[in-house]
């Protein structure tokens, strides 16, 4: 283990909890805008249905 102070450690804990949630929210973002534009392009197929 490398000689790092206490306070090196908990920055190194806390950047590391920091990335692993970031990455969680932009995974749960992604998945969640992908959806959404899905629905709407087949609501706005549903709407030009009749091609007016």
């Amino acid at each position: 283990m490398p000689q790092l102070s206490p306070l090196n450690w908990i920055f190194l804990f806390i950047l590391f909890w920091v990335a692993v949630l970031s990455l969680s929210i932009l995974i749960w973002w992604s998945s969640k805008v992908y959806f959404q534009s899905s629905t709407m392009n087949l609501s706005s197929v549903k709407e030009n249905k009749w091609n007016w």
